[in-house]
């Protein structure tokens, strides 16, 4: 479907890719669809937090999957736990008939690969800020379905909680960083672990990582 006309939301858009020459093609993109909103950029995925935690008129996030400071779909359910009701488009190199379903499970509206023409991409951000996007591959509801829906069922804390364990931090490592007491992060993950139906830390990294959140793509 050929677009014929921009849009004309005033509000913001994040976009999220730590290659400056491929971020700045999208801040065109985005300014080719959207002139009238404001764009927010960042390079890693704790900078694309902070901005989309900030930005109480955000539109849009466009994200890249391999950032600093994102392993797998850590950034995607990360982003997708901090603002909910923002669609969220992936834009990446990684193979898309693998990388596309699982960054829908954690939230992602769409997927575009990063070796399309900037008319398709551009195309993508219009029907995501239009409320559009492709209808899921149906399927019938498998393990890794479920355990996605609970590890996105996470609030913002708890999943940072669990992303700690993925890198083998302990809860005293976690704490400081999280800037709370050890005790805060034994009791979130307690909550964690009764969400994901595991018994232990072991499990919650190993259901977590067969999802793709601790791999690389």
């Amino acid at each position: 479907m050929e677009r014929t006309e921009t849009l004309t939301q005033v509000g913001t858009i994040l976009v999220a890719d730590d290659h400056p020459l491929f971020r700045q093609a999208l801040v065109m993109a985005v300014g080719n669809v959207a002139p009238r909103a404001r764009i927010i950029e960042a390079a890693t995925l704790e900078r694309a937090v902070e901005s989309a935690t900030g930005a109480s008129d955000l539109l849009l996030i466009l994200l890249d999957l391999k950032m600093p400071g994102s392993a797998g779909f850590s950034g995607v359910a990360l982003l997708h736990a901090e603002r909910p009701s923002v669609p969220i488009l992936v834009i990446s190199s990684a193979e898309a008939q693998v990388a596309a379903p699982e960054a829908r499970r954690y939230g992602a509206v769409g997927f575009i690969g990063k070796d399309q023409d900037l008319t398709v991409i551009e195309e993508a951000i219009a029907a995501a800020l239009e409320g559009h996007s492709p209808a899921p591959t149906p399927g019938p509801q498998d393990e890794v379905d479920d355990m996605a829906s609970k590890v996105a069922s996470l609030t913002p804390t708890q999943l940072r909680v669990l992303l700690g364990v993925l890198d083998g931090q302990l809860n005293k490592q976690i704490a400081y960083e999280m800037g709370v007491a050890e005790s805060t992060i034994k009791s979130h993950m307690t909550t964690v672990l009764a969400k994901l139906g595991v018994q232990n830390r072991t499990q919650a990294a190993l259901a977590a990582r067969a999802l793709g959140l601790g791999g690389q793509r």
